[in-house]
This record gives C-alpha cells, structure tokens and sequence, in this order.
C-alpha cells in the first residue's frame, strides 16, 4: 500500500504520540520468522501457561518442530490444509506451529461443531489431516462416513506439558472425564505424544515459506449466514501483529513480566492473534484458559496469578463482573483490557471499571482483516463507545449506498484497505468480488459513523437491521438501553415480520428475577427510545445462545419465533 496524504486520513493528527502513521508489513517476514526470532532471543522465557504449568519457549519450539516433523514425513508439505479441533489446551499452540513450519495451512474449526457443520468445513477446506482433542473425537468418527482424512491426531488434555498422569493437575483431570466413547480407524490415528517422541527423530522439513503464502484458512459468518473461509496470509498477520505493537507502543524488553489471560479460543482470530502471536512477538506468555464458560474456575484462575493483560468480549466480561468472587482478584498489574469480537455495552463497561478499578479498551476487526482495523487509544482514562481510531497503513472509508463517502456523523457502510485485509474467500470468487469495492475496499458489511476527530462509531451490522414502517433501528442501541435495566442480565434484539410495519422489535432478555416482567422492560425503554425502537414483544429465556466465543447468535432467535 502506498503512502496515503494526512489529510485523507484525518485521524492521523488525533493519534497518541509516537504512534507511527505507517507500518512496514515486510519486516518480520513469515509466522515462522517471527517465531523462531522469538525462540533464538529468548528460549528460557515462558510462552504457555496451563493448567498450572508453565512451557518455555525454548520447550514450545522443541514441541513445534516436532509436529512439522511429522507431518513432513507423512506426506504433508507446502500449501496442504491441516485441520485443528481443540480449545486453548497447551498442544494447540504447538500444533499451530508446528503446521505452519511444515509450510502448511492451518485450517482452525471450533471444537463445539456438530458433525455435519464438521464434515462441511472439512470438505470445504479440503483437510488432509486432522488434530483433536480427545473429547470431541466421537464427532469426528461420525464425520469419517462422508469425509476422508489421511490422519488424525488425537490430543490429550495435558498432551504437551511434559508431565503425566495425576501431574497434570485436577483441571485437565477434569476435562478428560467428559471423553465420550469414540473408535477412529487404527491405521490412520496417532497421539500426540506419539506425534512427538516420533517428530524428534526425524529430519526437519526443509520448506520454503513466502510472506503471501496462505496460513491460515479462518471460518467466518456463523452468526449471520454460512461459513466462508477468508484465505489470511503469513503477511496478513505479521502486518496486523506489527500495527497492534505499534499502537500499543510495547516492545519485547519487559516480554517476560507480560501475562495475556487468553481465554478467547485461539481458533477464534482476536485471540489468535491479538492473544497469542502478539505475545510471542513480545516474548510473552499467554496464559490458556481452556472452559472460560467454567466462570468459578476462571475467576479461581485470575486470583491465583499476576497478569498484565485481559482480552474478551462483552458477555465474558458481564460474566466476570457480575461473579461474586471478582473482588477478590488482582487488576494491579494490568497494562491494559482489551475488548473485541462485538460491541462492548456502556453497563457492562461502566460496572467494569467501578468493580476493576481498568477500563476496558475497545477495539474493532474481523476475520477477513486478520483481525484488528481500529482501536481505542491506550491508556484510555473512560470507556468511550467508541472502537477508535483506524491502526497505522490502514485505510477506513464510510461509504453509502450510492458508494458516496459519508459526510462526518452520517451513518454507512464500513470499508478497510490495508495490508491486514485477506487475500480473499477461499473457492468462492464471486463472494470475494461482491465483498471488494473497485477501488480495492474490503466491504465490512456494518454500518458505521466517522467522529469529527476520525475516530470510529459503530452503529449496527447492516444485516441485524431492522426497518420499521420505513425506519431503520439498530439493534445495538435497544440492547444498550435495556442493558441499563437493573433487572436484566443480558440481553439482544431482533426483528420479525409484522402486517402493519413490515418488521417489529423483539428483545430476547435473560432477567435477573421474576419481578421483571415484559411491561416493565418496555416502560423503561420507552424513557429512552422513540416509539417505533420500543420493543412490541419481550420473550425471557434461561440463556441466550451463543458462538463459544460468546457471541450472542442473533440468527438462531430470528430463526426461532416467539412464543410469547
């Protein structure tokens, strides 16, 4: 990308000092470079925490040599796909680079897919091999009836510590008691373990890996529609990896002390990058939390270390805050809290930074922009609902329908050109050319507003509109109001047909009690919203569904109708 005037990027003169206005994405090289870097500088440092043991990097790199070693010799090399079906337990950093180093693509699914939304991702993908942990290898044999692997790898929950039996800890003793019966076909299936006593005796790859080869093939539009896979490049993370240490100004020098609480799955592209490959960029230590849904043994987790990093989304950190066991644990160290993945609500914020005593940083980005475009400022004082400001090399432009730029405070679509964007949708050309605008924008799909300062406001996804007798009603803005509400715990908006208006609102709200009843919910929004945003109907449930990254499946409420 060329150099861009900074009058065409009016952000530039609001950004925090010393933070560049671009970035070289050429100098890091590959994933691999930015390993092994890592690993020659500092071996002894930790990477992984998990389960109450810690894997130095000189430990990791041993572990990912290993696997690239293995796969290498069962046939796998250069641009072949390798699926990945694990939570953040300590293999599946090691096997992430491990198939990087044999030159291969990681193809990353979410352990929680049930065998048909498996068998699609593997065919789609075109996986050759595949690692599992052992407690969802069950889905896997069922998806063996229409898919055909060469290998699969079956990983222990503590596979990769280098301890064994009760060693590893009353956790991963846990985690192995929920292994349903499975039977996967002798001659293709190994361990882990195997994989690696295996690994290190045999010869190491020798591959060339070019900064445009493809490594990651990451899933994307499961909330809103089918999965597409966004094809992201070693440059594409590399790239967003420099922006993000660039924005945040932090170096390698004091790697050591930093502790990322990762408990985003690494299969998710925040935590991905922003969690792991940041952090050892750094020469950090990501701290895996592998079942964040356990919230007694998470909270258990955050009071029994010193950590200087949190990163989440908003239903996670409504979950921690509202745990009576919070108080308890130490934000004293903390650098900073870092939020993605969907809008942060002003309640959950403000309870945050009363309850924490840190505000959470807000930040933007997507799948197929690997992932980060804008970012709150660091050290911001307030949360300020805002996602901040577009990162160093990255272009934002709000576009309306018409494909007019947006005048400031005038509400559009969202389009980013930078070299974090993907190299496009895998096999689905005519997907990848309707989400490119002809001046080589990636289409966002959410609307947005500029700032006078060029910070950005989000206001919707386009496809979560709601018209309304001719109006349009962003879900989030009900979402926030009935947030604010203190008999509701969470909560989401969606539209449904309606004779006279076309589409009505109808909140889907998790309460607090009984005594909070549909009427009172819809006076209180009416103190706050126009008549046509006021919710008509009010439908409570026990839990809202959700992605296992925690985000709120509006698509399955539209798809599930009402009953009351």
């Amino acid at each position: 990308m060329g150099q861009v005037r900074g009058a065409e990027r009016p952000w530039l003169s609001a950004y925090p000092p010393g933070i560049p206005a671009e970035i070289d994405p050429a100098a890091l090289g590959t994933l691999v470079d930015l390993f092994e870097d890592t690993l020659r500088r500092h071996p002894e440092r930790p990477a992984l925490q998990c389960f109450g043991s810690r894997i130095t990097y000189a430990a990791l790199g041993d572990s990912a040599r290993a696997v690239a070693a293995w796969l290498a010799a069962q046939g796998f090399g250069r641009g072949d796909r390798i699926a990945l079906m694990m939570p953040n337990v300590p293999a599946y950093p090691a096997a992430i680079l491990g198939v990087l180093l044999a030159g291969c693509t990681v193809v990353n699914v979410n352990p929680l897919y049930t065998p048909r939304e498996l068998t699609a991702q593997l065919v789609d993908s075109g996986a050759r091999a595949l690692f599992v942990l052992e407690n969802f290898a069950r889905t896997v044999e069922v998806s063996l009836a229409d898919v055909a692997l060469e290998r699969i790898v079956v990983v222990g929950p503590g596979d990769g510590l280098g301890l064994k039996g009760m060693a590893i800890g009353w956790a991963s003793r846990r985690v192995k008691k929920a292994v349903p019966a499975y039977t996967l076909p002798a001659d293709r299936t190994v361990r882990f373990e195997q994989v690696r006593r295996l690994g290190r005796t045999l010869p190491r790859p020798t591959v060339t890996i070019a900064p445009n080869d493809l490594a990651f093939l990451q899933y994307t539009g499961g909330t809103t529609g089918v999965a597409k896979a966004a094809m992201l490049t070693h440059r594409n993370i590399v790239a967003n990896v420099v922006q993000c240490q660039s924005w945040f100004c932090i170096d390698g020098e004091d790697g050591h002390a930093r502790v990322m609480i990762t408990a985003l799955p690494l299969y998710h592209i925040f935590a991905l990058t922003c969690c792991f490959f940041l952090f050892v960029r750094l020469g950090g230590c990501c701290l895996l939390i592998p079942n964040p849904r356990d919230c007694d043994g998470f909270i258990k987790t955050l009071r029994a270390n010193r950590f200087t990093h949190l990163s989440g989304v908003n239903t996670l950190f409504n979950m921690l805050v509202n745990h009576p066991g919070i108080g308890g644990v130490d934000f004293g160290h903390v650098d900073f809290i870092i939020a993605g993945g969907m809008a942060v609500q002003a309640p959950v914020a403000a309870k945050w930074k009363a309850v924490t005593g840190t505000t959470i940083v807000e930040g933007y980005g997507l799948s197929e922009t690997s992932p980060v475009v804008c970012v709150n400022p660091p050290g911001l004082a307030e949360w300020s609902g805002t996602i901040g400001f577009p990162l160093p090399s990255t272009e934002v432009a709000i576009r309306l329908a018409d494909g007019r730029e947006a005048e400031p405070g005038e509400a559009g679509e969202l389009c980013v050109r930078g070299p974090q964007v993907m190299a496009g949708y895998w096999q689905r050309p005519a997907e990848t050319a309707r989400a490119t605008t002809a001046d080589g924008y990636f289409r966002t799909g959410d609307v947005a507003v500029f700032e006078p300062d060029g910070q950005v406001r989000i206001v919707d996804r386009m496809k979560d509109m709601i018209l309304v007798s001719g109006f349009n009603v962003y879900p989030n803005e009900i979402e926030e109001v009935l947030a604010g509400h203190p008999g509701v715990l969470e909560c989401a908006v969606v539209g449904a047909r309606h004779d006279e208006t076309g589409e009505m609102v109808v909140a889907h709200v998790v309460r607090r009690s009984d005594e909070t009843t549909p009427d009172i919910l819809r006076a209180f929004a009416k103190t706050q919203l126009t008549g046509y945003k006021v919710p008509r109907r009010v439908v409570f449930h026990e839990a809202l569904p959700k992605t296992n990254v925690g985000k709120v499946l509006r698509r399955a409420l539209r798809d599930d109708p009402p009953a009351s």
